[in-house]
């Protein structure tokens, strides 16, 4: 006899079921017979991730002893995530996020290198084709919020300057929002530009805020049923590849923040964590810009690539 985990069939209570042998004799043969079902795949990657993944899957029903009535409940919940999903919204990659599967797979997938900045999720919110900016432009374009002169270097791991790195910035504005959650198709608050010869960058964006993820949707009902908040930490996402070099997706996160501690898709680290400097009105900017009475802050980030050599998993995937 074994013992396992189960949940009575009102959802109500948890405790500790013994299942007999002849029980256990018949769930492992199922899934020893699905796993077999795999055997005549010729992706040899393919076919050991769907072993594995069965042979979880069928653990956590198992253990947790999983009733008809909690299942079918799985399955509509993960419907209205599809149902709810579009080319503006990723409430899949929003699930992924919240429950930590975002960021173990960042994890996975960026060996910590050295001194290299260390990667975290990528969120819902990245765009292709953002505008471009020359070093010490403005990626506001219009979007409310405080001022932000952000600067840095990229460089590699031996501490060599990398000349025309792209650098993807994107963030939201003091609302909470970006600029895909809105209907009027603006683009604010995201641009992208290039290390100069000596790989240093800077440019103006918007003091980072908190904000909660969308949890109007099967997502948030989730956090709010198991007493999740839905609130991020304030921060400001980058990208930034080079040839030869690891592509970089990260943020920084603003120092002081109370939310620091229980980001709710977990994708806060130490090393990210930066001085966002409070200037007062009429502090003489770093490009002359003249902000009148409006404060303003600095934030200093230096960049460090990995080289493109470092073994990663077969089966790197961007998440959020």
């Amino acid at each position: 006899m074994n013992q396992r985990l189960s949940s009575a069939e009102n959802g109500t209570s948890v405790g500790v079921t013994e299942v007999s042998d002849v029980q256990n004799a018949i769930e492992e043969r199922l899934t020893q017979t699905v796993m077999n079902s795999f055997d005549g795949c010729q992706d040899e990657r393919l076919t050991f991730l769907m072993k594995a993944l069965v042979r979880h899957l069928h653990a956590f029903i198992r253990d947790v002893r999983l009733t008809e009535a909690e299942w079918n409940s799985a399955i509509e919940f993960l419907t209205e995530v599809g149902h709810i999903t579009d080319d503006r919204r990723q409430e899949f990659i929003l699930l992924s996020d919240v429950l930590g599967a975002s960021m173990q797979t960042i994890n996975v997938n960026n060996v910590a290198h050295g001194d290299a900045t260390e990667a975290t999720v990528f969120g819902p919110f990245f765009t292709e084709n953002s505008p471009r900016i020359d070093n010490g432009g403005d990626i506001a374009g219009g979007a409310a919020g405080q001022p932000c002169w952000v600067e840095g270097t990229v460089a590699d791991v031996e501490g060599r300057p990398i000349p025309h790195a792209r650098i993807e910035v994107w963030e939201a504005d003091e609302d909470g929002f970006y600029d895909v959650q809105y209907t009027d198709n603006r683009v604010a608050a995201r641009a992208h530009l290039f290390s100069d010869d000596d790989g240093r960058y800077r440019f103006w964006g918007l003091t980072p805020t908190p904000y909660p993820i969308p949890h109007d949707g099967p997502v948030g009902r989730m956090l709010a049923a198991t007493g999740r908040s839905p609130m991020r930490a304030s921060h400001l996402h980058f990208m930034v590849s080079a040839p030869g070099q690891r592509t970089l997706v990260t943020h920084i996160f603003v120092r002081g923040d109370e939310l620091l501690s229980h980001d709710t898709v977990f994708g806060v680290k130490d090393s990210l964590i930066t001085d966002f400097a409070e200037q007062p009105p009429h502090t003489p900017t770093p490009d002359g810009r003249q902000l009148g009475e409006q404060s303003w802050s600095r934030a200093r980030f230096d960049i460090v690539l990995a080289p493109d050599t470092i073994a990663t998993q077969p089966a790197a995937v961007h998440a959020g």
